[in-house]
């Protein structure tokens, strides 16, 4: 599948002609970064509505965006902020999942962040918060392999106790992509501008065992090299994926 980062707008130029022409050929899912799910600002409904009409006009296989906030006070961040770990919270995202699921008429994923702060407010684990948004307002789950590795090494968790904790059934996606560290070499930073890590390649083959056959993709934004380097690490994760997805 190829994965679809693009503005939700419908008026035309050179984005939506090579979006329409890709479409062609290839079958498309659509790849969010504004819904600020987790904000307290009302849902932007000009964007669910161009949104909408986008995938009518693409016809995706699914709409994922992230399990975050990226605005307040109608101020857009640009980046995909925690929340704390709180039922208070659970039912605040699900209920406006609820209302992003009704306008768009269909299901959506959401993506666990790579985290760098922890909350004392929160009640209960990363994957205890995700699993219960997911039943609550009966969404879909995209599970960033690396990101589960970037938040279990900067807070001290066993990755693989994230990953048993998810429900498989609602999982329909992974990611993968590189990460680096801080100056400190202590904290670990999602950059997408790196080679997939030896560690990150183990925890998917474990994921993928554990979680069964999953569509998968690669994120590169940054210190993007020649095809036949990215061709590789897909044919890695093919290879890894390869045995699950055929049952052997």
């Amino acid at each position: 599948k190829f994965h679809a980062k693009c503005n939700t707008t419908l008026e035309g130029g050179k984005p939506l002609h090579y979006l329409d022409r890709i479409r062609q050929n290839y079958p498309l899912v659509m790849h969010g970064v504004s819904l600020s799910i987790a904000s307290t600002d009302p849902l932007n409904r000009d964007y669910l509505r161009d949104l909408k009409a986008l995938a009518g006009r693409v016809e995706p296989a699914w709409i994922s965006d992230h399990l975050c906030w990226t605005s307040v006070n109608a101020h857009n961040y640009h980046d995909l902020l925690p929340m704390p770990y709180t039922r208070e919270v659970i039912r605040h995202v699900a209920d406006r999942v609820s209302q992003v699921q009704d306008a768009l008429g269909r299901q959506i994923l959401l993506e666990n962040l790579s985290s760098y702060v922890s909350f004392d407010d929160s009640e209960m684990s990363e994957w205890e918060f995700l699993t219960e948004v997911a039943e609550s307002a009966d969404c879909l789950i995209l599970l960033d392999v690396n990101n589960i590795y970037v938040s279990s090494v900067n807070h001290g968790f066993d990755p693989m106790e994230y990953v048993r904790g998810v429900p498989a059934e609602r999982v329909w996606q992974f990611h993968l992509a590189g990460h680096t560290t801080n100056e400190s070499g202590k904290i670990m930073i999602d950059t997408h501008d790196m080679p997939i890590r030896d560690e990150v390649w183990e925890l998917y083959r474990e994921t993928c065992e554990l979680l069964g056959p999953v569509s998968t993709m690669i994120e590169r934004d940054d210190n993007i090299p020649e095809p036949p380097e990215l061709v590789e690490e897909l044919d890695q994760a093919r290879a890894i994926a390869r045995p699950v997805w055929s049952g052997a």
